[in-house]
C-alpha cells in the first residue's frame, strides 16, 4: 500500500471531510478523492460513507485505520534510524509559538540553533496558543513553544525555561508614588491586556483565581492581539498592564516603563515545548529538542533576553 495514500486515508479518517483534508496536506479535493478512490481499488472494499455534511467510516476503514497508523510509525522511524547513521541531521522541521517567545526567546534560539544544523529546513509561524494546539493535533505541526500549561491527552508538554509576568505602567502614571499595588486595588486599575487565548492572558488569569480574585472583576480597558500593541497602549498611560519580563526588557532599560510589584502575588511561570503523543518525532525535531532543552541553565530571568 502506497504511503502517500495512506497519509489521506489518516487525515480523511481523522477529519471525516474530504476538504478539511484536502487543506490540511494542501492538496486538491480532487487528488484526495482520487488517492482514496484507489486505495478502495486497491483493497477491493468501501472505506467512507460519504454524506451531505461528512464522511463516515466503514467496518473495513475502522480496521484499516490501526493498521495504517502502524504502517506510517514503522516508516517514520525506519526514516529516522538511516538518518541517524548520516554525520549531518537534515530534513524539515516545522514549529511555532505564541507570542512573547517568538518575539523575545525565539531569536536566539534560531540564531545557535542554524549554525549547529545548518541542513535542517525550518518552517516558523508565530501564533496563538490555541491555535498551535490545534495544528499540532491536525499533524500540521512538528513542535510548539508556549507559555501556559495544558493538560490534553493527545499531548506532550515539557518546560524549557522560566518566565515571570509583572505589572507595568508608565511612568508617573499614578500621581503619587507607588512601591507596590495590592490585589483590591489592582481591581480598580483600567487594564490593557492580550487576547483571551493568548499564553500570557490564560497563565495571569489562572494566578489570579488562586489567589482568590475573579478575572472577570478586572476593569479590561482594551484587550490586543500583540505585545507590541500592548506595550505602545501603556506607554500612551491609557492603562497598566501585566506582561512578561521577557518582553519589556528594553522598556524598562530606557525608563520608558515602570514595574510594579503585586502584594501576595507572583506570576512565576514556565515556558513549555508542546508535541503530539502518538508520533514518532522526526530527526530534525528531536535534535531540536535536545538544543532546547538545557536553556534554562543559559537563559535565566537575568539575562540579556529578559
Amino acid at each position: 500500500m502506497n504511503y502517500e495514500k495512506l497519509q489521506t486515508f489518516i487525515t480523511v479518517a481523522d477529519k471525516k471531510s474530504f476538504s478539511e483534508a484536502a487543506k490540511l496536506l494542501y492538496l486538491s479535493q480532487p487528488t484526495i478523492t482520487s488517492q482514496i478512490k484507489s486505495l478502495e481499488k486497491d483493497l477491493n472494499t468501501t472505506l467512507f460513507e460519504r454524506t451531505t455534511k461528512q464522511v463516515q467510516l466503514t467496518q473495513a476503514a475502522n480496521v484499516l485505520y490501526r493498521y495504517a497508523k502502524e504502517i506510517i510509525k514503522i516508516s517514520e522511524t525506519a526514516e529516522k534510524e538511516i538518518m541517524r547513521m548520516s554525520e549531518q541531521v537534515y530534513g524539515d522541521l516545522k514549529i511555532a509559538c505564541s507570542l512573547t517567545i517568538g518575539e523575545n526567546i525565539l531569536p536566539q534560539i534560531l540564531g545557535e540553533f542554524r549554525k549547529e544544523y545548518p541542513l535542517i529546513k525550518m518552517s516558523v509561524d508565530i501564533s496563538n496558543t490555541s491555535r498551535i494546539l490545534d495544528k499540532i493535533k491536525d499533524h500540521v505541526l512538528d513542535l510548539g513553544l508556549i507559555e501556559a500549561p495544558i493538560e490534553d491527552p493527545e499531548l506532550y508538554l515539557e518546560p524549557f525555561l522560566e518566565d515571570e509576568l509583572i505589572l507595568v505602567a508608565a511612568p508617573h502614571y499614578f500621581e503619587e508614588e507607588k512601591a507596590s499595588v495590592t490585589l483590591e486595588e489592582l481591581k480598580e486599575i483600567p487594564l490593557v491586556l492580550r487576547e483571551s487565548g493568548s499564553g500570557t492572558r490564560t497563565v495571569m488569569n489562572q494566578h489570579l483565581i488562586n489567589s482568590g480574585l475573579n478575572p472577570s472583576n478586572l476593569k479590561v480597558e482594551f484587550e490586543l492581539g500583540s505585545t507590541e500593541s500592548v506595550k505602545s497602549a501603556i506607554e500612551s498611560g491609557l492603562g497598566l498592564s501585566i506582561l512578561s519580563k521577557s518582553a519589556i526588557k528594553k522598556e524598562l532599560q530606557l525608563g520608558l516603563l515602570k514595574m510594579y510589584p503585586i502584594e501576595d502575588l507572583s506570576f512565576l511561570r514556565n515556558f513549555y515545548i508542546v508535541y503530539h503523543r502518538d508520533v514518532v518525532l522526526k530527526s530534525t525535531a528531536e535534535v531540536f529538542l535536545h538544543s532546547i532543552t538545557p536553556l534554562n541553565k543559559e537563559l535565566t530571568l537575568e539575562s540579556p533576553l529578559c
